[in-house]
C-alpha cells in the first residue's frame, strides 16, 4: 500500500489522480490552497474511500516552509510517502505576454516553477532520509517546445519543467529514488477551457481541436496512476497523447467524431 502526496490536488487533474491512486489502493494526501475546493474534495473522497485512507494539508507551494510542512503532516500521519507529485499549477487567459499584468507572470512562474522546485527539494530531502520514493512532475504546454500565440507566459513556465525534471534525474542516480514525469496532454477541466468565452468564434474552434485531441480526466488519470504504481525507472515519462496517437486522432476525426463535452 503507496502514501501518495498530490499537490494541488483539491479540483481538475490532481484531485482525478487523487481519486485514481485511492481507486488502487493508496493512501493519498490532498492538498491545496484555496480552503473550500479542499474541504470539498477531503470530504467527497473520505466519504467514497474512508476517512482512513485520505488526509489532508493546505499547503500553497509557492512558500517553501508550506511545501516542508506537508511532507511533516504527510510523514506523520501515514509513516513514510512513497510517491509524490508535483502537480500544483496556474494558468491564464489566452493573451499576448505584453498585455500581461506583472503580477500574474509573477504568481505562474512562482507557481509553476518555484513550486516544483521546493516540491522536489523538500521530497527528495525526506526521501534520501527514509530510504525510498518516487518524485513526479507535471509537464504541460510549453514542456516540449510548442508555441502557442496567447499563452507564451504559460508555455515559458512550463518549458523548464522537462529540463529540471531530467536533470534531477541524473543527479539522483545511485541513490534508490526515482524522478519522472507526467505529461497528461489535454485533460478537460476549467484549467483547460477557463481561457476562453462561451459562444465566440475562438472557443468555437478550439472546440474542434478539443474534440479531437483532448481527454476527460477519469480517462487520462488511472492510466497515469497505474503507471507510476509500477514504474522502477528513475528518469521514466508517461506520456498519454504520444505522436503517434496526436497522428491517429486527426486521421480518424472524421469517421470518430468525438464528443468529449456531451
Amino acid at each position: 500500500m503507496k502514501n501518495v502526496v498530490i499537490t494541488g490536488s483539491s479540483r481538475g487533474i490532481g484531485k482525478g489522480l487523487a481519486e485514481s491512486f485511492l481507486n488502487l489502493g493508496c493512501n493519498v494526501i490532498i492538498s491545496g490552497r484555496n480552503p473550500v475546493h479542499f474541504q470539498n474534495t477531503i470530504s467527497e473522497l473520505s466519504e467514497k474511500f474512508g476517512e482512513e485512507k485520505v488526509f489532508g494539508c493546505l499547503c500553497d507551494v509557492r512558500d517553501y516552509n508550506q511545501v516542508l510542512d506537508l511532507w511533516n503532516q504527510s510523514k506523520n500521519h501515514f509513516g513514510s510517502v512513497d510517491i509524490w507529485v508535483n502537480n500544483a499549477g496556474v494558468g491564464h487567459p489566452r493573451q499576448k505576454f505584453w498585455d500581461q499584468n506583472p503580477e500574474l507572470y509573477k504568481t505562474i512562474i512562482n507557481t509553476n516553477i518555484i513550486g516544483t522546485m521546493n516540491g522536489a527539494k523538500v521530497a527528495i530531502t525526506g526521501m534520501l532520509e527514509q530510504g525510498h520514493g518516487a518524485i513526479y512532475n507535471m509537464e504541460g504546454l510549453g514542456s516540449d517546445g510548442r508555441k502557442v500565440d496567447g499563452l507564451t507566459l504559460y508555455g515559458s513556465s512550463k518549458n523548464p519543467i522537462r529540463y529540471f525534471t531530467e536533470s534531477l534525474a541524473k543527479e539522483v542516480k545511485n541513490t534508490g529514488l526515482i524522478i519522472g514525469a507526467f505529461s497528461p496532454g489535454m485533460v478537460l477541466t476549467d484549467f483547460l477551457t477557463g481561457n476562453y468565452e462561451e459562444d465566440s468564434p475562438e472557443w468555437e474552434q478550439a472546440k474542434k481541436i478539443f474534440n479531437i485531441l483532448a481527454d476527460r480526466v477519469e480517462s487520462v488519470t488511472p492510466w497515469l496512476a497505474e503507471k507510476a504504481l509500477s514504474n522502477k525507472k528513475n528518469g521514466a515519462r508517461f506520456d498519454w497523447m504520444t505522436i503517434p496517437k496526436t497522428i491517429w486522432r486527426f486521421i480518424s476525426a472524421p469517421i470518430t467524431k468525438r464528443n468529449i463535452f456531451d
